[in-house]
């Protein structure tokens, strides 16, 4: 198995970085209109405002990290939520959370 991709400089809009079958850990801002995708897990140890996809072949058992939350859109495993939807729950919304599928819904928690 691969290691995680790991990516330590910021994501400016326009980038787009995929973590073909493994994990996907950036240190760094993904900044609006900016896109990390990965067929494992996303973690973003900075501010996540662009575009995040997490389990991008289907794995409904991987998850969205992030030390802030204000993501453009999040999809696991296809089912996705952009902020054109609805605004994120105050709860998450500038926060340390993490986002899961369950069921047919995502799922987001404060850390």
């Amino acid at each position: 198995p691969l290691g995680a991709l790991i990516i330590d400089k910021p994501l400016r809009s326009g980038q787009q970085v995929y973590a073909k079958g493994r994990d996907l850990v950036v240190l760094a801002m993904v900044n609006a209109g900016a896109e990390v995708i990965s067929d494992g897990h996303v973690h973003v140890y900075a501010t996540l405002r662009g575009k995040a996809i997490a389990g991008a072949r289907g794995d409904e058992q991987a998850r969205i990290f992030t030390s802030s939350l204000e993501a453009e859109l999040i999809s696991i495993a296809g089912t996705y939520r952009t902020s054109g939807d609805a605004p994120l729950p105050a709860d998450v919304a500038g926060k340390a959370a993490q986002i899961s599928l369950q069921g047919d819904k995502l799922v987001m928690q404060a850390l």
